[in-house]
Parts: C-alpha cells; structure tokens; sequence
C-alpha cells in the first residue's frame, strides 16, 4: 500500500460521516466523501442513503487514528 493512496476509515450515516469530516478538517487531515447514494441518483440508479463511506490518505492514518476510533465508540 502506498502512503497517499485514499483508504476508507469510517462509513455511516451522512451525518455521522460530515462529523467526522469536520472534527479530521479540525487537526487539519484532509478527507473525500464518497456518496454513493447521490451518485446513484444522478444517474438515475439508486442506492442505499445510509452508507456513505469517509476516505484519508494512508500517510495520515496513524495521526487521525485516535479521533477515528473516539468518534466511532462514542457514536455506536
């Protein structure tokens, strides 16, 4: 695995994932938000409005891996 390859970190609601965006944004890691839904209702297929996937590059991982991991226990 390369070091700025995009490696998914968190997938949940679209709220729960723009939380999460945000709090990363904060400590200055950078994200992508990966909709499938709007995607799929752009092209006129559909989807599942529940996952919505959160990617970092892989060179941020180990700093962002503590909030991922507070965000996540205190969000299930």
């Amino acid at each position: 695995m390369e070091k700025d390859e995009l490696i998914r970190v968190f997938s949940g609601s679209e709220i729960a994932v723009m939380m999460l965006k945000e709090a990363l944004d904060e400590i200055e890691i950078g994200s992508f938000v990966q909709n499938d839904f709007q995607s799929g209702m752009v092209a006129g297929i559909g989807g599942f409005p529940s996952f919505v996937d959160l990617y970092i590059q892989q060179s941020d991982l180990e700093r962002a891996e503590p909030l991922i991991v507070e965000f996540t226990e205190a969000n299930n």
